[in-house]
């Protein structure tokens, strides 16, 4: 996706939050014998709307502006970068806030569709507010090649340099972009894994990388709500580590998205696009 990067401020941060990852001493059951390690850490973060509360997401600590980016676009909130004026990051240690300034469409359509909900029911589903949220009206892609075999061959081993907190300490997801050249640029990585995903659609987009010709790869299963994030995004092909859902291929393949699913000790599987008469 071919956008402006937003203009957006310096983050104001009033006390930084936590660093990624801290060391914690652990005992065994019996308490006679101690060590450490180091765990992930995560941060409250409060997202607001030309100063309307919208959501509060728990984050891994970094990234936070491509987070911000890459929710607001993922989300649908925005549709493109470039209705983001302004940026500001504030916060007290695992509190941290995004004072988040956006184009008038934008806010207009984000305050009709909250006006839209407030009579509704809690469906449950995603977390969302009714399911119209939950199964939205998106547009087809218009379809790509799949990537060369060879692109994926040692991919579960090639993204360890992009996962730098996973090696360190575990606990975290990632989301890492290739490009139409089979080499991997850009990775993000997360406490949820659809954080990850958000985080390197706004690392993409606020460093103007290009996604014509490359794809996504997430380490999580992948569910519905990535197929989402990618679609709105503009990226044509998603590599998954894990496998996906039933859903997730249906709206793969309605949508003319490319789904590989990539197995540990098996060849790549593509779910999307279909086999001719294939279930």
């Amino acid at each position: 996706m071919n956008v402006k990067r937003p203009s957006c401020a310096a983050p104001a941060l009033e006390t930084p939050a936590p660093a990624a990852s801290q060391t914690y001493r652990y005992s065994n059951l019996e308490y006679s014998e101690s060590d450490s390690t180091a765990l992930a850490e995560e941060v409250a973060l409060a997202i607001a709307y030309n100063g309307i509360s919208q959501a509060v997401m728990l984050v891994t600590p970094t990234d936070l502006e491509d987070f911000i980016v890459g929710f607001s676009l993922g989300s649908g909130i925005i549709a493109d970068a470039t209705d983001i004026y302004d940026l500001q990051l504030s916060g007290s240690g695992s509190a941290q806030y995004a004072q988040v300034t956006i184009a008038n469409r934008a806010f207009w359509n984000l305050k009709q569709q909250r006006r839209q909900l407030a009579g509704t029911s809690g469906c449950g589903l995603c977390g969302v507010e009714a399911v119209e949220q939950a199964l939205p009206d998106l547009n087809v892609l218009p379809g790509a090649p799949l990537p060369p075999a060879e692109w994926l061959d040692g991919l579960r081993q090639r993204i360890g340099a992009f996962q730098p907190l996973g090696q360190h300490c575990g606990a975290v997801h990632a989301a890492v972009f290739m490009n139409d050249q089979g080499q991997l640029l850009l990775g993000r990585e997360d406490i949820g894994r659809h954080n990850a995903l958000d985080k390197l659609i706004g690392g993409l987009v606020r460093q103007n990388i290009s996604t014509a010709g490359g794809l996504a790869i997430v380490t999580s299963r992948c569910s519905l709500e990535l197929i989402q994030k990618v679609l709105r995004a503009g990226i044509q092909t998603l590599v998954s580590l894990s496998s996906p859902t039933g859903l997730a291929v249906q709206w793969a393949r309605r949508h003319n998205l490319n789904l590989i699913h990539l197995p540990q000790k098996n060849a790549p599987r593509v779910y999307s696009p279909a086999l001719e008469n294939q279930a």
